[in-house]
């Protein structure tokens, strides 16, 4: 996702919008949320200041979401990758600010939700 563009945070340091992984890292890393999303995702949210999404709390699930968080406060270090617990659910709130918020609303896009888990 190579790009011109930046953005200016709070405190007036300026970071691109990009991603720096090589191609076989954002491979693996998309996989990754594929296989995520795939499990326990229950909602993408694009909000004003960038992307929520809410996964259910399952074995496994805030561990993974943490590292991919990790990953993605590297990589695209731009936008601030945060994870928090509440109630039943695992929330990933990403947050950036300018041409960050529209560069956010784009990615991601392609996450299926799980099924919902099944009551017997």
């Amino acid at each position: 996702m190579a790009t011109h563009t930046t953005v200016t945070s709070e405190c007036g340091s300026t970071a691109p919008v990009a991603c720096t992984l090589s191609s076989a890292g954002l491979a693996a890393q998309a996989s990754r949320w594929e296989r995520l999303a795939a499990q326990a995702m229950t909602e993408r949210t694009e909000t004003g200041y960038g992307l929520r999404l809410s996964f259910r709390r399952e074995l496994g699930v805030a561990e993974e979401l943490r590292m991919l968080a990790a990953v993605e406060n590297e990589c695209c270090a731009w936008a601030d990758w945060t994870v928090q617990s509440s109630g039943g659910q695992v929330v990933l709130d990403v947050r950036t600010v300018g041409q960050g918020v529209a560069t956010l609303h784009g990615m991601l896009t392609g996450l299926q939700p799980a099924k919902p888990a099944r009551r017997d």
